[in-house]
């Protein structure tokens, strides 16, 4: 077996090969997880808008249909400071939109999914999962003393050399470098969020060469080219969203597999509208109409509250305007495959690119 595919990491999780699919939340689902597991890579689910229950039907179907290794990721972000006159200001914003789609009036500024808390934790021991990944940081310091007793190995995010310090002194035991081309949420946890405006080819072996633990590589990587070179610079594995978007065990919709499908190399921009923190998305009119606004959005994840039927909505309608159409830099390169034949696929292009190397 080729020596790429053997390392910490893999040998730990007994994983076949270091590719990841990553755990995107309302997009990626049990089946795909389950399917990426099967092949051999570690398959993900984001946990973090969904109920504990739904947590727990969801771990014990990946297990249904895989005895392979898989993750489940959690928001760990700091509790939002309710400010009455934003959230506001953010629905009167917002009204003309409503009524565009008919829906009514705007709901109440209100906080809509906790991050990883006691109830999460108590799941996470029922369940063990043989992963837990966290974004924007780490949970309070005995949730996350608790999920290490377990024996569960852990994975956090980080965007910048600082944060992958914090977080390796912090005891976690993989760091996913995300890079600034990724799609979908930042995982950035130490404000300015600019500190982590960090590409990829650089982000990665400056982390590699500042911790000790392993390290995965994430952000623009959409083939067998970019697993490679996330290989040749030091990392021990390649984490790819947008990658799997566009398999048909995804749960995104058809406006948004059409928006990758006819998605351009300069379309993608950060956007704090959707949710209020820094996400990757395809350019829509919401996000033109939004631009500029970021100071006055009520805190994530407030916003979530006033913009999901919005979302809803212009999905169900067949329209992208107000939709969250989460995507890196690399959308251009999607692939409607099924989930196991797309990894199956990124095996094979890593082992034609490594093999021109001998």
């Amino acid at each position: 077996m080729p020596t790429w595919k053997n390392n910490r990491l893999t040998d730990r999780l007994g994983l076949q090969v270091p590719i990841i699919q990553a755990p995107m939340a309302a997009a990626s689902t049990p089946e795909m997880a389950a399917a990426v597991s099967r092949a051999g890579g570690l398959g993900s689910l984001g946990c973090a808008l969904q109920s504990t229950d739904a947590t727990r039907d969801n771990c014990r179907a990946i297990r249904a249909a895989t005895n392979g290794a898989f993750n489940i990721n959690f928001f760990v972000h700091t509790d939002p400071a309710v400010d009455a006159a934003r959230g506001e200001a953010m629905r009167d914003q917002l009204a003309p939109y409503y009524q565009e789609l008919g829906l009514g009036e705007v709901p109440a500024a209100e906080v809509s999914s906790e991050p990883f808390n006691a109830d999460h934790l108590e799941a996470v021991l029922e369940l063990k999962p043989p992963v837990v990944s966290f974004h924007f940081g780490l949970p309070r310091e005995d949730l996350f003393k608790a999920v290490k007793e377990a024996g569960i190995f852990t994975v956090s995010s980080a965007t910048n050399v600082t944060e992958a310090k914090t977080l390796e002194a912090a005891g976690i035991d993989a760091i996913v470098a995300q890079g600034f081309e990724a799609g979908g949420h930042r995982g950035t946890f130490a404000e300015p969020y600019e500190d982590g405006w960090v590409g990829t080819m650089a982000l990665v072996p400056q982390i590699v060469d500042a911790v000790s633990v392993p390290v995965i590589a994430a952000g623009g990587i959409m083939d067998g080219r970019g697993i490679a070179a996330a290989l040749a610079l030091g990392a021990e594995a390649a984490q790819l969203g947008t990658a799997f978007l566009n398999c048909p065990e995804s749960a995104i919709p058809d406006v948004h597999r059409k928006a990758l499908t006819d998605a351009r190399d300069d379309q993608t921009r950060l956007t704090h509208a959707f949710s209020g923190r820094p996400a990757r998305s395809i350019e829509n009119r919401y996000m033109r109409e939004t631009a500029g606004g970021e100071a006055a959005f009520p805190d994530f994840p407030i916003l979530n509250t006033l913009t999901g039927p919005l979302r809803k909505a212009s999905a169900q309608a067949g329209s992208p305007d107000f939709v969250s159409l989460w995507a890196g830099q690399g959308a251009t390169m999607t692939r409607a495959l099924p989930a196991a034949e797309l990894l199956e696929k990124l095996v094979e292009e890593t082992d034609a690119v490594l093999g021109r190397f001998g």
